[in-house]
């Protein structure tokens, strides 16, 4: 059977395409959106009178500063490093890989979800960078790709994001002295991100979405391509330093790789010491300074490095901007009973076999309003694990579920889309409708999934 026939998943993907092209806001816009819908369902579900819910807002809007600035950090010393030479170089060839539009959407995807399984920062600076580097091979051989879908392909990647290394709720529980530890202990990762259910599960998905990207590829005629310019737009040059005319110690420390090389050094001694003193433990500080260690030791020189950094920091402003409206959002919902409501309404229709279920799919509500992996856990996590010891669930298993769920609808969450776009230079509105589709198969792995973990665990 040809390739051509097998596009089913084209006609799926365009009425979405059609929809979010004409009624999806701009991420900003969206967050102004949900704040006023968790404001109106404070007042109307959870009780709250107009002042304790604008009180609530308001003293929510400062919560998430500190995680703001790791979250800021890691996603400009991924930028920067996914911009070194070694890599660029590196990405630049797999770019090349692809001799087939199928091959070109699958490869893209695939790399993603295998960046974003290491760290979900990763997953989407190199996918933002790889799906240029793909076109610009697929251009210079003369593939026609549809650019929107195999910049869609590379977000599609980060449906697994928390099924990983930097799981947010996994490293949370088994962190010691973390707020639930009272009620469930110290969970190590071999029973939520190391297990085998999760593992295998992973990798389904990846296969799955490999495949189902290619196959939303638009007729010819309809495919958008990218020029060659706007393809090699923001590029660093290892030459573009200060000083260089002058030989002078000044130029040496500042053009030199001996200071980068130093202080990467540092960081990552520092970060050796602390496992050994320890024992292995990650958090975001440990993702943050070992994306900066590895920036720097491939940089060419401190300034360099700084330069990749200013490039970077434009992916970074729109997230600056939206975190203190969805703080406030976690404030009205974690303050005024609001999600307590809607948790207790969950369990009530729950039972052991389908808690996890619930947990999921409440996480993926609950993520459009928090998207935030470790700011949700906060929220969610300990009215989950209430409703599990109630029921007499492993813990785990709401682990996974509400890990699950936050990744889900990322899908249709607009609010990480905007480094990865700010790299391939696409609106939202341009790849949402491809997203939407690995919304819905992606619902219904991880759905029969923790159904299936519900009944036979």
């Amino acid at each position: 059977m040809s390739f051509q026939r097998l596009r089913t998943f084209d006609y799926v993907a365009k009425p979405f395409v059609r929809i979010v092209e004409k009624c999806y806001p701009d991420a900003f816009i969206f967050v102004i959106i949900l704040s006023v819908l968790t404001y109106v369902l404070a007042i109307w579900i959870a009780g709250a009178s107009h002042t304790e819910a604008i009180l609530a807002w308001g003293d929510g809007l400062p919560k998430l500063f500190n995680f703001t600035a790791q979250i800021t950090l890691i996603m400009i010393g991924a930028h920067a490093l996914a911009h070194t030479k070694p890599l660029e170089s590196l990405l630049s060839r797999v770019g090349k890989l692809p001799r087939t539009s199928f091959q070109a959407y699958a490869l893209v995807t695939f790399c993603s979800g295998c960046a974003s399984l290491i760290a979900w920062s990763l997953g989407l600076i190199v996918g933002g960078i790889l799906s240029k580097f793909v076109a610009l091979g697929c251009l210079k051989r003369k593939i026609k790709i549809h650019y929107p879908l195999l910049v869609a392909s590379a977000y599609s990647g980060y449906v697994i994001w928390h099924m990983g290394y930097s799981s947010s709720s996994a490293l949370f529980v088994s962190t010691p002295g973390h707020m639930l530890e009272s009620k469930i202990g110290v969970l190590p990762v071999t029973e939520t991100i190391f297990s085998s259910f999760n593992i295998y599960l992973a990798f389904f998905t990846l296969f799955i979405i490999t495949l189902v990207n290619p196959l939303m590829k638009p007729k010819d005629d309809e495919s958008i391509q990218i020029k060659e310019k706007a393809l090699k737009n923001n590029k660093i040059s290892s030459k573009d330093n200060l000083n260089q005319s002058t030989n002078n110690f000044l130029n040496t420390i500042e053009n030199k790789r001996y200071l980068s090389l130093f202080l990467g050094l540092i960081i990552f001694i520092y970060i050796s010491i602390s496992y050994y003193t320890n024992g292995f433990f990650l958090t975001l500080s440990h993702v943050s300074f070992t994306f900066l260690a590895v920036g720097l030791l491939l940089a060419n020189s401190p300034m360099h490095y700084v330069k990749l950094v200013n490039n970077a920091s434009k992916t970074v402003g729109p997230i600056i901007l939206q975190y203190p409206f969805y703080a406030g959002i976690m404030g009205i919902m974690g303050n005024t009973e609001l999600l307590g409501v809607v948790s207790d309404w969950i369990t009530s229709i729950s039972s052991k076999e389908t808690l996890g279920f619930y947990s999921f799919l409440s996480a993926g509500i609950v993520n459009m309003f928090i998207p935030s992996g470790g700011g949700q856990w906060a929220v969610q996590g300990p009215v989950m694990i209430e409703a599990a010891q109630s029921l007499n669930v492993d813990p785990s298993i709401i682990v996974l579920g509400v890990s699950y769920g936050d990744q889900w609808t990322n899908m249709i969450q607009p609010f990480w889309t905007i480094p990865l776009l700010a790299i391939a230079g696409l609106h939202m509105r341009q790849i949402m409708g491809y997203t939407f589709v690995i919304f819905i198969v992606t619902g219904i792995i991880f759905g029969s999934s923790m159904l299936y973990l519900g009944h036979y665990s």
